[in-house]
């Protein structure tokens, strides 16, 4: 962690090899953005977090002055240059909602960035990247990650809501092997990077797929044949129940998966133990800290069969 001018300095709470990246810094609040579904865009000036920040990571954020609990959050995109992160996050309980009021110029702090990321070399063919609602920020990053790498690869991104998308969908220019016929609907964010999305929803918006994003996968998975699909690499972020689907229809088809665990937290640094889950190991079960130890795993590990 850091001291409160933003040096890092180490804390022995965290795993060693985060120790000289996580920063306490006084960020100032750039945009807050209204978006469709009570959902909110924040962008804030935290050039310490922005440059060290890696797909799955987050960022333990104050919401209000007045309220000393903070709330972990999604890292969405990360502009080390210009030194600016910004998240997504849905106006729904009392932290959320002081979060909602703040104005640009306002001054937040934010400790971050915190937990192993994602997998960030060596990929197979094509990445695919599942989110589903507040899964979805950590695959916005992963892609555009993926856009930068200097052994750029072309990942397929799906994602799934209930609620509006927090961006207006917009027909599809890119072609993708598998995908159900009628399904155009893409993030146009991702569409201007040239990185192929489709849509997944129960709740009957134009040109997205009927169902979950996890029958969306699979309706897309198994439409491939065998050599197209082993080049496949499954990384996933969302609710538990979507976790468990993609780990299991990763594990039927033998592709290796990475999934972003959501748990909640309070200390957000590996103090408390509050946010621990059971993971198997080649050793054998043991608890492990969603926090540092992960958020991310190895499915296999964490949704054994």
């Amino acid at each position: 962690m850091t001291n409160t001018k933003g040096d890092a300095v180490p804390s022995p709470m965290a795993q060693r090899d985060q120790r000289d990246t996580i920063f306490v810094e006084a960020a100032n609040v750039l945009a807050n953005e209204t978006c469709a579904g009570g959902q909110f865009i924040m962008r804030l000036n935290a050039p310490q977090t922005a440059a060290h920040a890696r797909p799955g990571a987050f960022v333990h954020l104050q919401c209000a002055p007045t309220l000393l609990m903070r709330r972990p959050m999604s890292i969405m995109r990360a502009a080390p240059k210009a030194g600016w992160i910004e998240i997504l996050y849905k106006k729904h309980g009392k932290g959320t909602q002081l979060l909602a009021r703040r104005q640009i110029g306002e001054v937040l702090s934010v400790i971050g960035p915190i937990g192993v990321p994602f997998k960030l070399e060596g990929y197979r063919g094509r990445p695919l990247l599942i989110g589903g609602g507040v899964g979805i920020p950590p695959m916005i990053f992963f892609a555009e990650h993926l856009k930068n790498a200097a052994n750029a690869c072309q990942p397929l991104v799906l994602m799934g809501s209930e609620i509006p998308f927090p961006f207006k969908p917009r027909p599809s220019r890119i072609l993708i092997p598998g995908v159900p016929n009628g399904v155009i609907a893409a993030m146009p964010l991702l569409e201007d990077w040239g990185i192929p999305s489709r849509l997944a929803s129960l709740a009957g918006y134009p040109g997205c797929f009927e169902g979950y994003v996890t029958d969306l996968a699979r309706a897309t998975l198994h439409a491939l044949d065998d050599t197209d699909r082993h080049e496949l690499e499954v990384f996933a972020c969302g609710p538990d129940a979507m976790l468990r689907a993609v780990a299991a229809l990763a594990r039927s088809l033998q592709l290796p998966c990475q999934v972003c665990v959501e748990e909640y937290m309070a200390c957000a640094v590996g103090g408390c133990a509050g946010c621990v889950v059971r993971v198997v190991t080649d050793e054998g079960p043991t608890m492990k800290r969603v926090c540092v130890d992960g958020p991310v795993f190895d499915a296999k590990h964490i949704y054994p069969v």
